[in-house]
C-alpha cells in the first residue's frame, strides 16, 4: 500500500489596471520554466491569502494590497499525494527590482487573455478570464 498525503498550497494572481486593461504577472516555475502563478504552501502562522501574499514577494517581486477575493481552488496530484490550492486576487501595489527568486525566475506582464493562455492548468485559465469580474470595482 503506497502512502498517499494531502497538501494545502495558495497562490495569487496578482493584477494591476494599465490604461483601463487589467494585466495579470506570471512567474516561470523553477525546473520547466512554465508560466505559473505564485504560490506555496501555507505557513502555519499566516492566513491562505497572508501566505500567498508572502510567496507572491518572494518569487515575483511585488508587494499586494490587503483587500482580495478568493477565485477558486484546483487541484493537482503530485507523486506522494493530492495537492489542494486557494488562489485569491491580488492587486500589486509595487513591483521590486530586488527579491529573492529573481535570479531563479522571469516574471512577466501579460494581458488576462494571454495570461489565460499561458497557464496551462485549465482552471487557473478559467479563474484568470474571470478576474475582471471579480475584482470589479
Amino acid at each position: 500500500m503506497k502512502l498517499e498525503f494531502n497538501f494545502h498550497q495558495s497562490g495569487v494572481i496578482p493584477y494591476r489596471r494599465k490604461n483601463g486593461e487589467l494585466q495579470v504577472l506570471l512567474i516561470t516555475s523553477m525546473k520547466r520554466k512554465k508560466w505559473i502563478l505564485p504560490k506555496g504552501y501555507i505557513e502555519f502562522n499566516l492566513s491562505p491569502f497572508e501566505s500567498a501574499k508572502k510567496e507572491a514577494y518572494e518569487e515575483a517581486g511585488v508587494i499586494g494590497a490587503n483587500e482580495t477575493v478568493e477565485v477558486g481552488s484546483f487541484r493537482i496530484k503530485r507523486s506522494i499525494g493530492v495537492c489542494d490550492i486557494k488562489v485569491y486576487s491580488m492587486e500589486v501595489i509595487e513591483v521590486l527590482d530586488d527579491y529573492p527568486d529573481k535570479e531563479l525566475r522571469k516574471r512577466k506582464w501579460f494581458s488576462v487573455k494571454d495570461a489565460a493562455d499561458n497557464i496551462s492548468i485549465p482552471e487557473v485559465s478559467g479563474m484568470i478570464l474571470s478576474l475582471n469580474e471579480k475584482v470589479r470595482k
